[in-house]
């Protein structure tokens, strides 16, 4: 049983009997003395896709789901679907590209670090790596001595997501991001 107060954003937890996947975590501190502080959490059942809205007490506590991760490599993208391929059995599955726009924006094709969570032995979504590393394609000329001031402007990746980074970085730098925020990180490697 995991209590409220350690909820975290990705994690599975079963709540009404189904697997559901944790997109977001509103803490309400009270202002009162002896008032509860509330978890308000937003979760996606990972079977029929449903957001469901709860509200929690600190002392409440949810079952963590039963489901299994497995190394996968995502392969590519279409219209309506991403391709994936399993990396112990090599065999293919589909997941509906609605299904992963928290985290589409951070994934490239033979991606590294990528699992499947499966439940009875059907992938129901996958979990990226906190980190990617990728580069800036498009972003106005970096601006020579502008490293100390910490304004930030911002910048096209790869993938097509745009992040604020420092003023003095260029087109081609590749950059540390967060996949759970969206934020920059820092020059990669």
């Amino acid at each position: 049983m995991i209590p409220a107060k350690d909820f975290k954003k990705r994690m599975v937890v079963e709540l009404d009997g189904d697997p559901h996947l944790i997109e977001q975590i509103v803490v309400q501190t009270p202002s009162a003395r002896g008032a509860a502080t509330l978890y308000k959490v937003r979760a996606r059942n990972l079977k029929t896709r449903q957001r469901v809205d709860r509200t929690f007490k600190g002392t409440d506590s949810l079952p963590e789901s039963s489901f299994e991760r497995r190394p996968i490599q995502y392969l590519y993208r279409d219209e309506e679907l991403f391709h994936f391929m399993d990396s112990q059995s090599f065999e293919q599955f589909s997941l509906p590209a609605e299904s992963l726009d928290d985290q589409s924006p951070f994934m490239t094709e033979n991606m590294e670090g990528v699992e499947a969570l499966v439940v009875d032995d059907q992938p129901i979504g996958i979990e990226i790596p906190d980190v990617v590393e990728l580069p800036i394609v498009d972003t106005n000329p970096g601006v020579r001595g502008n490293s100390a001031t910490g304004r930030t402007k911002p910048a096209t990746l790869s993938t097509g997501h745009v992040v604020q980074v420092p003023e003095h970085l260029d087109p081609g730098v590749v950059v540390r991001v967060d996949t759970r925020t969206g934020d920059y990180l820092g020059r990669g490697g």
